[in-house]
């Protein structure tokens, strides 16, 4: 089978996107996430000496044990008059210590005389000094053809002539850039033909989606022989987005027989698409091919009844290829089938694939068939209608499971908090919160004090719990989201809330939903302890 290498750049170019920050922590959670799905390339950032945060990213990131994936940092060509090994840019390209390196060039002549303001033949060697450079330290460089489309357009030779002062400079992979986004895919392909027939180096595809067609034009570019695809989860990117890898990769894997990912992996797709979107505090597209809710969501009650009967009568591919499930909605266009696939057991069979394995970690032996997988499946729904998500926040997910599927007893009962906060005259807040618990039959009443509502609860409960459960002292909120669900209602809205917390060794996820923040703050907080207890015990458990 033919393999196609997928570069994601979710963490440096779908970072450009409105609304879309990443922090450190949550970079070195998707890079090991993307790793897991068997992404071949992962392009981390761009560490230059004014992005601190992306210099923290690879500083970090030189800790985690990708398995399958080459983390790729980014920059640009040399500057006009400096020789590339006295360049700022490409030295923290080099100091960035990873295996490959992605650098841009100017391929539109527009840009080389009105931008850099350079001479076109000076463009050029900066092109094949800097690959030649960076090459010569030992790295596989990818070459990022900048605005190849529209260079082409306006000066075709001079387009084609900086892709090969990037071969001579020793570039593994030339990447063909439609940057502005407006390139038809009729068009693309038929300069593709001239590319093929003017440079021998393998070459790959980044599009924009400024027409829509970053999508079509990526799969275009693979049929025509691009060995490399660039593209980012979602479609986050700068205005209108970048190529969408949740629509790429499954549309090469199972409309051309094209190996983007490791067998078996396209069934993560959709809890990948998820868990970036939570990270993100993005709400999913419900409507995004293949990963959408309503992807494969049927309602006209003929519909309902020919896809009960005939699965591929209204479905381009399984559901569960791509970790998706087929729903059945009621409405004034329901039919009997539709009721009797609400009451029956084939929607549970549907949507069920997804959490089996997950499960039979908790419960060895399990099947889909018991009753307890039907109850998961339906606490599950409920919580997720309440606003609750579980693909980053899997200390929830586990806690849930166990409570339904074992004998499992909480550690601790909550009893009740109260929280005040008190404005001053120098504008500082000073919040303070009280938590009642019960352990072993005795009722602990601690208050503490903290820079914030969360803080200071966070605080009072683990005053409540290290005189019983040492261990928590260790226990650290790392990271704290909101994502509000309900945005046209203003501040009455529902609120869900995702921490993140970490012992030192582990690091896991907790979600709460409520249309007060600190409560859903406190539901968070609370399965963040209590699964830090079940991790410990699950930890001395193995170590006997």
């Amino acid at each position: 089978m033919r393999r196609v290498h997928v570069f994601d750049t979710t963490l440096r170019d779908g970072c450009q996107a409105e609304g879309v920050t990443f922090s450190v922590k949550d970079k070195l959670r998707i890079a090991q996430r993307l790793d897991d799905l068997g992404i071949a390339y992962i392009e981390g950032g761009w560490p230059n000496p004014t992005n601190p945060r992306d210099l923290d990213f690879f500083r970090c990131a030189r800790e985690l044990q990708l398995k399958q994936a080459k983390l790729t940092a980014f920059g640009s060509t040399r500057r006009a008059r400096v020789a590339p090994e006295d360049d700022d840019n490409l030295r923290t390209l080099i100091e960035a210590d990873t295996p490959s390196v992605a650098i841009f060039g100017k391929s539109w002549n527009l840009h080389v005389t009105e931008v850099l303001r350079v001479e076109l033949d000076q463009n050029l060697r900066m092109i094949e000094d800097s690959v030649r450079f960076l090459a010569g330290q030992g790295r596989e460089i990818i070459y990022d053809a900048e605005h190849f489309f529209d260079g082409y357009e306006a000066d075709a030779a001079y387009a084609l002539e900086t892709l090969q002062a990037a071969e001579r400079g020793g570039a593994a992979c030339l990447v063909l850039c439609d940057t502005n986004g407006g390139t038809m895919p009729t068009r693309l392909a038929a300069i593709i033909g001239a590319v093929k027939s003017n440079v021998q180096t393998p070459f790959g595809i980044h599009c924009h989606n400024d027409a829509g067609m970053a999508v079509a034009n990526s799969q275009v570019a693979v049929e025509l022989g691009a060995s490399h695809v660039q593209g980012t989860f979602n479609g986050y990117g700068e205005r209108c987005g970048n190529a969408n890898l949740c629509t790429v990769i499954p549309n090469l894997e199972l409309k051309l027989g094209v190996q983007c990912l490791p067998p078996g992996k396209l069934a993560e797709l959709t809890s990948v698409s998820r868990f970036i979107n939570e990270l993100a505090a993005l709400p999913d597209d419900s409507r995004q091919p293949y990963v959408g809710a309503s992807a494969f969501a049927h309602k006209g009650g003929m519909h309902v009844d020919a896809v009960l009967k005939c699965p591929r009568s209204f479905e381009h591919v399984e559901p569960g290829t791509v970790g998706g499930r087929r729903r059945v909605l009621l409405s004034d266009q329901s039919g009997g089938s539709t009721i009797m696939a609400k009451l029956g057991a084939a929607a549970v069979e549907a949507e069920s694939d997804a959490l089996m394995s997950r499960l039979l970690e908790i419960r060895p032996g399990l099947k889909k068939s018991d009753p307890e997988v039907r109850g998961m499946l339906t606490a599950v729904k409920n919580l997720e209608h309440q606003g609750y998500q579980f693909e980053a926040a899997e200390g929830s997910f586990v806690l849930l499971a166990k409570r339904i599927l074992t004998d499992y007893h909480t550690p601790f009962e909550l009893r009740g908090f109260h929280v005040s906060v008190v404005s001053r005259e120098d504008a500082q807040t000073f919040a303070e919160a009280t938590v009642r618990v019960r352990v072993d039959g005795r009722e602990e009443h601690t208050a503490a004090s903290g820079t914030g509502p969360v803080n200071a609860l966070d605080k009072a409960l683990r005053k409540a719990l290290v005189p019983f459960y040492p261990e928590l002292a260790h226990v650290r909120l790392t990271d704290f989201k909101v994502r509000v669900l309900e945005r046209t209602e203003g501040t009455a809205a529902k609120v869900q809330v995702l921490i993140e917390s970490s012992d030192g060794e582990e690091t896991w996820g907790t979600v709460g939903a409520h249309t007060d923040i600190i409560a859903a703050s406190w539901q968070a907080l609370v399965d963040s302890m209590e699964y830090a207890l079940l991790r410990g015990k699950r930890s001395t458990a193995s170590a006997q």
